[in-house]
Order: structure tokens, then sequence, then C-alpha cells
């Protein structure tokens, strides 16, 4: 007992010290959590206090709620497609222009959404690079849900290839040199090696992806507009409801919260089982 009386008293100036100089990052931390949890218990809070069902069973909102679901999973499906094998040359193959490359791919996550909604009018408007040559055509994509699949697909696509580039890049590179003894070709294997080995990967790219299509607005509202059933996506019923219907508002808001925490929520373990 005396030897532990001891002990404790010769840590108790340490503790002491240590106690102190904890509150110096508790209580800037705290503050910034708070900053981050108080609104969407606010946003909830309202939400609970107006009659949820009747908000979304409501035209506008079913509406909104289809042309989200279809044009983000459009645009998601292109980001895989062209994504892919994008991101699968950057990360397994060496050539000139590659970091070029991969900074043209990343722009569009730090590019205000204003200004990428107004560059991909400059480029498909009727006055636009494209315009005129699509116009012979019969094509008009401004003001169409397409505008809308091409305006999430240019926010979004980035966080695809730069997940699949990474699940790519980590691959033993003996692995591959060992399917090509085997007599695998290009094909072979980057369908039954590679495609495999970077499944998660590239579902956590396809889940970032289409959860940030899902909560676009600024590119949309300036390249598609806000045309009802047609290009009106939720952010973009969530911005008018806050005008004209705030229960509205708050019950879209709400489920693309909810949509989020599910989604970050399947993120987090497909990381944990990556680690594992």
């Amino acid at each position: 007992m005396g030897l532990l009386s001891a002990h404790t008293l010769t840590l108790t100036p340490h503790h002491l010290t240590r106690s102190k100089s904890i509150w110096l990052f508790l209580i800037p931390g705290s503050g910034l959590l708070c900053l981050l949890a108080l609104p969407l218990i606010a946003l909830l809070w309202r939400t609970a206090l107006t009659d949820f069902m009747a908000s979304v069973a409501a035209p506008s909102a079913f509406d909104a709620l289809r042309v989200s679901l279809v044009t983000s999973t459009l645009s998601t499906l292109l980001a895989i497609i062209t994504g892919t094998p994008l991101a699968y040359a950057l990360a397994r193959w060496p050539f000139r222009g590659r970091a070029w490359m991969e900074l043209l791919i990343d722009l569009p996550v730090v590019l205000p959404p204003a200004v990428a909604g107004l560059a991909l009018l400059m480029a498909f408007g009727r006055r636009g690079l494209l315009g005129p040559a699509l116009e012979i055509v019969g094509v008009s994509i401004p003001f169409t849900t397409a505008a809308v699949v091409l305006a999430q697909a240019f926010v979004s696509a980035p966080l695809y290839v730069r997940s699949a580039r990474i699940g790519f890049a980590g691959i033993d590179v003996q692995l591959e040199e060992a399917a090509y003894t085997e007599g695998a070709n290009q094909w072979q294997l980057f369908r039954f090696v590679m495609l495999p080995l970077a499944g998660r990967a590239l579902l956590s790219g396809a889940i970032l992806a289409w959860t940030r299509a899902l909560g676009e607005f600024g590119a949309t509202i300036l390249f598609a507009g806000n045309l009802e059933g047609r290009t009106q996506t939720m952010p973009l019923a969530i911005y008018l409801g806050f005008e004209s219907d705030l229960s509205l508002a708050l019950a879209l808001s709400a489920i693309l919260l909810a949509v989020s925490i599910l989604l970050l929520a399947v993120l987090r373990r497909l990381e944990a089982q990556s680690t594992a």
C-alpha cells in the first residue's frame, strides 16, 4: 500500500498538468462539433414539427425525388463506364502528361459549382463551343434531363476516378507479372485480376459519386434549369420550397440527410473491411 501511495503521489503532478492542458484541445474541438451538429439537430427538430408524410407525398416532392434518383444513377453509371478505364490507365501505365491529366480530373472537385455550370453552358449551349454542331443534328442539351446528368457527372465523376485510381495503384505489381507469365492478355488481367482486387475501392468511389450527384445544385441550376418533373432535382426543390413551401423543403432535406448518413456508414464499413 505504501508503494502504491508513493507511486500515485509522484504521478499526481503529471496528471494535473495533463488535465489542465487537455482543455486546450477539448474546448475548440467541442466548438467545431457543436457547429456541425446543431444545424442538423435543428433541421430534424423542425421537420418533426411538420407533416412529413404529407410533404413527401406531394406531387412536386415525388417528381423531384424521381428525377434525382434517375439522374444521379445515370451519372454514376457514366462515371463508372468512362472513369474505370481512365483510372486504370492513370494507376498502372506511365506516360507523358499524366500529372496534367490528374490535375484536370481533380479540378472539378475544387471548382465552384457556378463556374462548372457556366462552363458546361459555354461548351454545350446553343451559342457554346459545340452548340452549333449539335444543333445541326437536332440535339439540344441545356435545360433537359440530359443536362442534369452531364452536370452531375462533371462534378461527381472525379471522386470515382480518384478512388478507383487509388485502388488500382495499391495492387501488387508481382500479381500483374504473374498473370502475364501465365499468358493473360491485357483484358484478361484487367477483368480477372485487377477488377476483383480493386472492387472495394470501385464501390466506395461509386457511392461517393452517387452521393455527390444526388446533392448537386449549382452546376445543375445554371446548365439544366429548374423545370419541375424534368430538371428539378431534390436540392433545387429544396431551394424553391424555401420560398414557397418550407415543409416540403424540410422533408426533402431530411431525406437527403438520412441518405447521406446511410451511405457514409456503408463507406466506413468498407474502409474497415479493407484495413482488416
